[in-house]
């Protein structure tokens, strides 16, 4: 894979999941048995992303800690034999680097939306071009999914400025998210003639929502810089993108395959059911967890 950086922006308030983040980050909320976070870095390794840049905020010094290696836990994890954990952990022994960059606050005092958190990875950046994954959310699909690999593929092939990930959702929840308006037919891989984040409910170009993983060319940051914030002072990725097509840029899009599936840490109940849904699907745990849940629901 030519494509080795990974931009993972982390630095949102989070406020949809008060109190469990008024210390800690949403990111680092755990599913199943380890934090969001993990998810989304293990599947960007097993695809083969090495060097990895976190644009945090406020309260989030814990992702940090989570990814620095602790050799007085590694040697102990070794001498129990928990191999398993090891591999988990061991991040320098896979070649991947952390690195990390405090997102700016806006006028208004918080962070600047996720095109600010961008704008942010551009030294780390430089000339290349570069993946961004959102850190609250997870994709999973077979081992791992394949996604990130095939949305490299699809921007090495037809060169644009921007491959976005993109799934079906339904029409009631279109408003959450940006929406793409298809140039053509969607087939499983397609060019975007504009982009709108968060529509209202029967204004949506399409029900195809943004997935959270992004393949970006350094043209990303001019777009960035042209695009004015919106509503609280953000500044909407998705309203820069469009205004990549504006300059005359290509956007392509890759659709997520039907066993795929985006779980996006973002309110309560998105979170519990993302819980149960590893929980349930844990090796060791799972059939203790369905038989808990039958028994459960008898109850009700």
């Amino acid at each position: 894979m030519a494509i080795e950086k990974v931009v993972v922006p982390v630095a949102g308030l989070g406020t949809r999941l008060l109190p469990a983040t008024k210390s800690q980050p949403k990111e680092m909320l755990p599913v199943g048995r380890k934090p969001v976070v993990q998810y989304v870095v293990e599947e960007l390794v097993s695809q083969g992303l090495k060097k990895f840049l976190f644009v945090t905020g406020k309260n989030k010094r814990s992702i940090e800690d989570h990814f620095d290696k602790d050799p007085e836990l590694l040697e102990r994890l070794r001498a129990e034999g928990r191999d398993e954990l090891l591999d988990e952990m061991d991040y320098e022994r896979e070649g991947v680097t952390f690195f990390y960059v405090r997102q700016r606050l806006n006028p208004m005092g918080v962070p600047g939306g996720l095109g600010a958190a961008v704008a942010a990875a551009e030294d780390f950046v430089g000339e290349e071009d570069f993946v961004v994954a959102l850190g609250d959310t997870i994709i999973t699909g077979g081992d791992y999914s394949g996604l990130i690999r095939r949305m490299v593929a699809s921007h090495m092939r037809n060169r644009p400025a921007a491959t976005v990930a993109v799934v079906e959702v339904p029409e009631d929840e279109v408003s959450k998210y940006g929406v793409v308006k298809p140039k053509k037919r969607a087939g499983s891989e397609f060019e975007a003639e504009d982009l709108v984040e968060k529509p209202p409910s029967g204004e949506a170009p399409s029900r195809l929502a943004i997935a959270a993983r992004y393949v970006f060319s350094p043209v990303i940051f001019d777009a960035i810089r042209r695009t004015a914030p919106g509503v609280g002072g953000e500044l909407q990725l998705t309203d820069a993108i469009a205004n990549l097509i504006k300059m005359g840029h290509k956007v392509m899009c890759v659709k997520l395959k039907p066993d795929e599936r985006r779980y996006d840490i973002g309110n309560p109940e998105s979170y519990f059911k993302a819980f149960v849904d590893f929980a349930l699907a844990d090796q060791q745990y799972g059939y203790i967890i369905r038989q808990y849940l039958q028994r459960k629901l008898r109850e009700v």
